[in-house]
């Protein structure tokens, strides 16, 4: 498949492609290949995955008719964005900075954020329980898996943002403390608890570097909405943090990160050549390590996510691309709320 329509926004991913319009359809062509064709009347954006030639008459026709051309490179970072004089990005940004002051919305969202996090990382577990054969590591796993769920249901109704970090913060902990028992055929890697600003193990050196490929992804998937990174609810404002960024990746971390890690070094992928040493404890990957990673990261965006709300499958790479929508929609107002993508099972 050429391109993909996903709540009218068409993605193009092969370089290859040449864009342009007939009369009223938008068409797809590679090569000697039967043409795709998509009626403009239904496509809102057109979102492009590399060098794609797209031609003239096209992009004057999607800036005259208020349709958005985002361009971004072969990993998924944004380069550009073409659109005419009149868009509604302006006017989402307003909503976006106005809805900081609606505390009913604010935590609304942020219910969602930290519930979709704590969910599928509570599924993370159980699935993983099931796949033990250790008695003791499934009670393990099962019993941090218990609670996070106790955790969702502590939160429902809760006005307060710290409040909602605080429960946000414990789930993370008893997340963790499980977390570190995935690692069964990878043992000479001592993972004991999550440790940042630096990495001081292996394991947490892959995962913040899964974390920074993971928060580009949403940061470049709210640039190409229109929606400021910037200007997040969950976490806190502060100058040069892309908050709404960090609160759109909650959800991915457990499966689309930590899961990739655990695969990784169960799988013997990583050796300890992949990482350097720094004085003070730093633990970080070397270049080797960054291409294993970047390889599998790669190929991990090309797997397929079952998507409730758009009733079909997407590519785990479209996925912080749909939810950033989906994240456009709420606050614009045309849905009631914010709905979390989450694994099943």
């Amino acid at each position: 498949m050429v391109a993909t329509e996903l709540l009218n926004t068409l993605y193009v991913t092969r370089t290859e492609a040449r864009l342009g319009v007939e009369h009223d359809a938008l068409v797809v062509r590679v090569g000697d290949e039967r043409p795709q064709r998509f009626p403009l009347a239904r496509i809102e954006s057109v979102v492009l995955f590399g060098p794609i030639v797209i031609s003239p008459s096209l992009i004057a026709r999607c800036a005259s008719e208020g349709r958005t051309i985002v361009i971004l490179d072969r990993n998924g970072r944004f380069q550009a964005r073409i659109e005419g004089p009149l868009t509604g990005s302006v006017m989402l940004r307003r909503k976006q900075h106005e809805m900081l002051n609606d505390r009913v919305r604010v935590s609304l969202l942020a219910r969602n954020l930290v519930a979709g996090k704590l969910q599928n990382s509570r599924r993370m577990l159980l699935r993983a329980a099931r796949d033990q054969s250790d008695s003791d590591v499934q009670a393990a796993l099962r019993m941090s898996a218990g609670q996070l769920a106790a955790g969702i249901e502590q939160i429902v109704g809760v006005t307060d943002l710290d409040t909602l970090r605080g429960f946000e913060g414990q789930g993370a902990n008893a997340y963790f403390s499980a977390y570190a028992r995935l690692f069964g055929s990878a043992q000479d890697f001592e993972f004991v608890n999550r440790s940042r600003r630096p990495p001081r193990d292996p394991v947490n050196a892959v995962l913040s570097f899964g974390y920074a490929l993971l928060t580009t992804q949403c940061r470049t998937a709210l640039e190409t909405v229109g929606l400021d990174p910037q200007v997040g609810y969950l976490h806190a404002l502060r100058a040069g943090r892309p908050a709404l960024a960090l609160d759109l990746m909650e959800e991915f971390r457990s499966f689309v990160v930590d899961r990739l890690v655990v695969r990784l070094f169960n799988r013997r992928q990583l050796s300890h050549g992949d990482f350097d040493s720094f004085p003070g404890g730093a633990v970080r990957l070397n270049d080797r390590g960054r291409r294993t990673m970047l390889t599998e990261w790669q190929r991990q965006t090309e797997r397929d996510f079952d998507h409730v709300l758009a009733q079909r499958q997407v590519s785990y790479g479209l996925l912080p691309q749909l939810q950033a929508r989906i994240l456009s929609r709420f606050v614009r107002g045309d849905l009631e709320a914010y709905v979390p993508a989450l694994v099943r099972g």
